[in-house]
């Protein structure tokens, strides 16, 4: 399989051109914060000191673990195909949102358990009906997540615009975040894992128990895809794939909460550069998120103690790239203004 090559967004030319228009701006020097950093950022990506957010959309990645046997969920797997049915009937939480905010939203069926038919609204990718249980053996063969990368990177080959955000639905994926997390960065299990969709103290250990037995069981594997393929899922493994492609186009990638933050990781580990294409939407109140996110060297622009996932931190972030692009676009320089500089 042929993985997307991402170049890096370093300009020191453009960047000092960005700079001076930024600084340029009716304002104190940095007075805007963090949306100044988001604005070179963005400008480095379109290569351009002129931004544009052009069809932002958000594609929510659905797929349902084998994993779910070890008793390692508070909700029964159904719910994933449940959730999709509302997600298609417009009544989630990331509907709410991506409405409000002007942003197209696709979901994707990477590996429900659940045979949906031809439905409206719903992009049929499914690899399988769900991963194995990675307790016992990997969670799928080196050609199910080579497939599920291909549909990934197709999906974002295909989009119109240049804001990709990032959402997932799938009972047990906290569990093949958390694992895919502690395999990758060496973070003892016990600061990977979290309550997920509302685990008790005792469901905690129990899925902290679970991964140990799990990575003592696949000790050997180590290389990136390896890893993903044994402790993941469809619609993780689709995340990847649509990541790498969607940085490959120098489109925005806005990163979602943990499970979204461990296909980044993922994709990371074979292409570094792509952080730089990166906006981290929130850092999320599940266990391991923060941990993951410094791993990354992100700075979440949101911290509002969500753990919902479906793409929702990415949807309520969308506004303040708007609010970059348009202080560049439409705020007045100190000399069309008229206004005064700061004195020497």
């Amino acid at each position: 399989m042929s993985i997307p090559t991402i170049a890096p967004i370093q300009n020191a030319a453009l960047a000092l051109q960005l700079g001076k228009a930024i600084d340029n701006k009716t304002k104190p020097l940095g007075s805007l914060g963090t949306l100044e950093t988001l604005a070179r950022q963005l400008g480095l990506i379109q290569q351009s000191t002129k931004l544009t957010l052009d069809a932002p959309a958000i594609l929510v990645f659905a797929g349902d673990h084998g994993v779910v046997a070890e008793g390692i969920s508070a909700y029964p797997q159904d719910v994933t195909w449940q959730m999709v049915e509302n997600f298609l009937a417009g009544g989630a939480a990331i509907n709410v949102f991506a409405r409000q905010n002007g942003c197209a939203l696709q979901v994707v069926d990477a590996g429900v358990n659940h045979d949906f038919g031809p439905r409206t609204g719903l992009v049929d990718c499914k690899v399988g009906h769900g991963t194995r249980n990675f307790a016992q053996d990997a969670a799928m063969t080196a050609a199910e997540c080579d497939r599920a990368l291909q549909h990934g990177m197709a999906l974002a080959a295909e989009l119109p615009g240049n804001v990709l955000g990032f959402g997932e639905m799938g009972i047990g994926n906290t569990t093949a975040a958390a694992a895919l997390m502690h395999k990758l960065t060496g973070i003892p299990v016990g600061d990977c894992v979290g309550a997920g969709t509302g685990l008790s103290a005792a469901g905690i250990l129990r899925k902290q128990q679970v991964i140990e037995a799990a990575a003592v069981k696949h000790a050997g594997v180590s290389a990136p895809l390896d890893v993903l393929a044994t402790f993941g899922g469809f619609e993780i493994a689709m995340m990847v794939g649509a990541m790498l492609k969607a940085a490959e186009r120098r489109m925005v990638l806005l990163i979602d909460g943990f499970i979204v933050t461990s296909a980044l990781l993922v994709a990371a580990r074979m292409q570094p550069a792509i952080i730089d294409y990166c906006v981290f939407a929130h850092c999320s109140d599940e266990n391991g998120h923060q941990q993951m996110l410094e791993q990354l060297g992100a700075r979440p622009l949101l911290h509002l103690g969500l753990r919902l996932g479906e793409g929702t931190g990415a949807a309520l972030a969308l506004p303040l790239l708007n609010a970059a692009v348009n202080f560049m676009n439409e705020m007045a320089t100190f000399e069309s203004a008229q206004v005064s500089e700061k004195s020497e």
